[in-house]
């Protein structure tokens, strides 16, 4: 599996204070860019965990020194060692208990990865007491309310020259050749596994990173385990999704999933197609979706391999989902949907085409040229090219009116030149159609022209009190009434508004029609005018 490739880590550095500058004093919304220049001036998180101890380290003998016989018993009281906790916040204090447990922390993780028959039965729970006294502790809120991980800087973990080595031991440790599943999972137990999973919330890229290898051991090693953490998973994206929006691993939780996910037995249970209608396409609808995006497309496209019947189930939830104003969102979208139909069968493509196609077509004819490029890439696939070809008599009715009308007025050239490529090769795949559809187009567009000259005609007579067509409505029939006023300075826009009202007895309506029926302008009573405009 992939590893997704972290950000170069900063420094940490202590909480410094800092003045308010005079400018920001009297603006009540300080620049963005103003805010993240402050709050990247804290790296820390341990001031929200640190538990001040009396105790004094004092060195103990190296384990590679230590005869057989009293090797377990040194081993033991280095990881009861291990479990005093520093204050890192102050750089100067405690400095040589500090690198007493840093020594005693190196000599655990060598020791685990290279010696044979050191993990025995009894060291088991002194070694989770260690782990868990070091890594489990209370997040603290994030310093920065409007944190975007996309643009700010993360708050690293001050105590992280202990914490690394703490998860560099739980990592070898079940990794060991010695490890005893069996042994293990009485302490490795459900409450354990879910201090675990809120870990995945720590700001700092580094612990994440970290907690996604070994929550992906533990998955592996501990089989009673597994139904567990996809359960707590499930929790943790459906709070996600409907009430916090903010969780800081969720890319690293949907990396672990698609591993999972690849492992599946076939046929896919109903758990885990309920997972991925309910949980992995509405997560598409997050905020911050470009962090995971990756991730999530990768688990959506696994699941398709995996079984093919979940296709029109993947395509019609991402066009329900489908990003209206984010402009970035769509091409993300637009690039999933490319991944979906390199590995789509052609069986499953024939029941979406006709609504993705048309969600295409919106796209090519969007004014942002990204995603309208986007859509048009679609034609240089040549496996979605083929695709496109066995059903042109389907997909090219549903394209071309948009392709011939944004060829002529799309304001990029870029985009023009990539829609004339389009209709050369649908001219190529089926000759005859696109005859027909250009002549069709043609003639609907002098229609169209025809309709619009007709209205205008019309409403110049309207202004002037002439009404030219009256149909009587009958007593008792209950109508709509439907006010259009035509915005001057808005080509092609018309403003609606529509009221009830009934047709008294004894009564006509005089209905004012345009075109034959095409579009009811005012509506009359036989006594006085009943509109506005």
């Amino acid at each position: 599996m992939e590893t997704t490739k972290l950000p170069p880590s900063s420094p940490s550095s202590p909480t410094t204070s800092f003045s308010v500058p005079s400018a920001e004093k009297v603006d009540g919304f300080p620049r963005r860019s103003m805010r993240r220049a402050r709050q990247r001036r804290s790296h820390s998180s341990s001031q929200f965990r640190y538990q001040s101890s009396q105790v004094e380290l004092t060195p103990l003998p190296l384990l590679k020194d230590a005869p057989v016989a009293e090797l377990h018993d040194l081993f033991c009281k280095k990881l009861q060692q291990c479990c005093v906790l520093f204050d890192f916040l102050d750089c100067v204090a405690d400095l040589k208990g500090k690198e007493i447990k840093r020594a005693a922390l190196n000599e655990l993780v060598e020791s685990v990865a290279t010696s044979r028959g050191v993990l025995i039965e009894p060291l088991y729970p002194e070694a989770i007491k260690m782990i868990s006294v070091n890594i489990f502790r209370t997040l603290p809120p994030s310093e920065n309310p409007e944190f975007d991980p996309e643009e700010d800087e993360p708050t690293l973990e001050a105590s992280w020259p202990h914490l690394q080595l703490v998860y560099e031991f739980f990592l070898r440790f079940l990794e060991s050749p010695d490890f005893q599943p069996s042994m293990a999972k009485r302490y490795v137990d459900q409450k354990f596994v879910l201090q675990l999973l809120e870990l995945f919330d720590s700001e700092d890229p580094r612990e994440r990173e970290y907690l996604k290898t070994i929550l992906h051991r533990v998955y592996g090693k501990l089989l009673g385990l597994r139904a567990y953490i996809r359960k707590q998973i499930n929790n943790i994206f459906l709070r996600f999704i409907y009430e916090t929006e903010h969780f800081n691993g969720v890319a690293e939780l949907l990396e672990i999933l698609g591993s999972i996910i690849n492992g599946f037995a076939l046929p896919l249970k109903a758990e885990h197609k309920q997972f991925l209608v309910r949980v992995l396409i509405p997560l598409h609808t997050a905020k911050s979706l470009s962090i995971f995006h990756a991730q999530l497309a990768y688990c959506v496209v696994q699941f398709m391999e995996k079984d093919a019947t979940v296709t029109e189930y993947i395509i019609r939830g991402l066009l329900k989902y489908w990003p209206k104003t984010c402009t970035q969102k769509e091409v993300m979208f637009l690039g999933e949907i490319e991944e979906i139909l390199d590995v789509i069968e052609p069986s499953q493509f024939i029941r979406v085409q006709e609504p993705l196609f048309k969600q295409i077509a919106a796209c090519i004819s969007s004014p942002h040229f990204q995603v309208a490029e986007r859509a048009l890439y679609f034609w240089n696939n040549e496996y979605i090219l083929s695709l496109i070809e066995e059903n042109c008599q389907v997909i090219l009715p549903l394209v071309f009116a948009t392709l011939y009308r944004v060829s002529k007025e799309h304001w990029n050239q870029t985009i023009v030149s990539l829609i004339y490529n389009v209709l050369k090769t649908f001219m190529e795949m089926n000759s005859k159609l696109f005859d027909d559809l250009t002549a069709s187009y043609k003639v609907e567009k002098q229609n169209s022209a025809s309709s619009w000259s007709v209205l205008e005609a019309h409403r110049n007579r309207l202004n002037s009190g002439t009404v030219d067509f009256f149909y009587t409505v009958q007593p008792n029939m209950r109508l709509r009434k439907t006010v259009y006023t035509y915005i001057q300075d808005v080509k092609d826009a018309l403003f609606v508004c529509t009221v009830d009202m009934c047709v008294g007895e004894r009564e006509e309506q005089r209905v004012h029609v345009f075109n034959e029926g095409l579009l009811v302008l005012l509506l009359f009573s036989n006594k006085e005018h009943t509109g506005n405009n």
